[in-house]
């Protein structure tokens, strides 16, 4: 039986909530503790939620509060950007489908889940620093509190200031050398239908695009960009300037020009830099550890950040409820965990490279997919993904 009873969470976001209602299953009181005033509601763009995502919010109950909302997606295409397409992938059938929402909607309806299973946030907190002592942690917020608990739990996000105090050496994340955009269009003359997402590799840029019910279209697209810049920098140029060099950057495209020709300057959406986080070397250090993209956070490519979260969130609450030495959960909570999300980031890598290559590569592309597709399926593309499951019930092992 576990020896923990008790956790700091940093970080409100969705890891937050996630970690502090599997632990409360686990045996063990959580606290959340968020960095800004209030509740991020309204913030973020959209997000691909995944079979294996859901499989673990369905251990904590929240399975049916995520499948409310957004649009499931149980088929996709790849295409170049004459619009050829080079395969189509329908959903595996014995797994939940995929389902992309409004980050802010799926934060909200996490909140709301964990308020009404009794987990307390507490905002305008931002952690300082810690004091650890061989019974306990005690988080410094700078506002001059403080909170004590057996563990303190980092669900703070790729800028993670908890990874920073487990390791001042740890890498930053890394600009992948794409810019990520988003919006609307009315252009309802778009192959596909709101089954279907469609993603294209085109001539100068990557896109993506999906209807919704009443025909509109929602897109997406990452662009080669030579200077890293965050969210602000890219808000401080205008949307007309952005949308003007992303209609020249998809001018031989369809139906990517088609579906910006017909998209608004109000309508648009700039996310700033696509990021992603090199190996982290370490996990945890005394009684602090990681979750989520504080600890792996692949580029937004991989369409598996919140599903990874909430799987580790399971994991790390299986351990520290069947290890009652604290180090020995967290080795083991790291054996069960890196192997998968390292390959994941490292899968999404290569795609960010497709992203931004040049025309030659893309020439190639275009001459080699079409005959590599014939031997690739839905099973092969996503079954180890997408099928994953962690057994709640098993008991975790120590780590040889």
């Amino acid at each position: 039986m576990s020896t923990i009873k008790s956790a700091t969470i940093v970080g409100g976001g969705i890891a937050g909530p996630v970690t502090a209602l599997a632990l409360q299953k686990a045996g063990i009181d959580a606290v959340i503790y968020e960095a800004y005033s209030e509740a991020a509601d309204g913030v973020g763009g959209i997000l691909m939620l995944a079979p294996n995502g859901l499989n673990a919010l369905c251990t904590i109950g929240a399975d049916e509060v995520a499948r409310s909302l957004g649009q499931p997606i149980p088929r996709m295409v790849i295409a170049n950007g004459a619009g050829k397409e080079f395969g189509a992938f329908p959903a595996l059938t014995d797994v939940p489908v995929s389902r992309v929402m409004w980050r802010s909607d799926l934060y909200r309806a996490l909140q709301d889940h964990a308020v009404a299973r009794g987990v307390r946030t507490e905002y305008g907190k931002r952690l300082q620093g810690v004091d650890e002592t061989s019974d306990g942690i005690v988080a410094r917020f700078t506002d001059g509190t403080t909170a004590s608990a057996d563990v303190l739990i980092g669900a703070d996000g790729i800028n993670s200031t908890v990874r920073a105090l487990i390791d001042p050496y740890a890498p930053e994340p890394a600009y992948t050398g794409l810019l990520g955009f988003g919006g609307y269009s009315s252009y309802a003359g778009a192959p596909g239908s709101s089954d279907t997402m469609t993603f294209v590799f085109g001539d100068r840029a990557f896109f993506g695009y999906w209807k919704e019910r009443d025909d509109r279209v929602l897109w997406f697209a990452n662009l080669p960009y030579s200077k890293r810049l965050t969210q602000t920098q890219a808000l401080e140029i205008p949307m007309e300037d952005w949308l003007l060099i992303l209609r020249e950057a998809f001018r031989d495209d369809v139906p990517a020009c088609k579906i910006l020709r017909h998209a608004r300057p109000d309508e648009l959406l700039t996310f700033g830099s696509m990021n992603m986080l090199p190996s982290v070397p370490h996990w945890s250090r005394g009684r602090m550890v990681l979750v989520g993209d504080s600890a792996h956070a692949p580029s937004s490519s991989s369409g598996q950040g919140v599903s990874l979260a909430a799987e580790s969130a399971i994991e790390l609450a299986r351990c520290l409820r069947d290890l009652p030495d604290l180090h020995e959960a967290f080795v083991a909570y790291e054996r069960l965990r890196r192997p998968r999300v390292e390959k994941i980031a490292a899968e999404a890598a290569k795609t960010n490279r497709d992203k931004r290559s040049g025309p030659v590569a893309k020439a190639i592309m275009n001459v080699v997919m079409p005959v590599a597709m014939r031997f690739v399926n839905s099973e092969t593309m996503f079954g180890a993904v997408h099928r994953y499951h962690i057994d709640w019930n098993s008991k975790v092992a120590p780590a040889s």
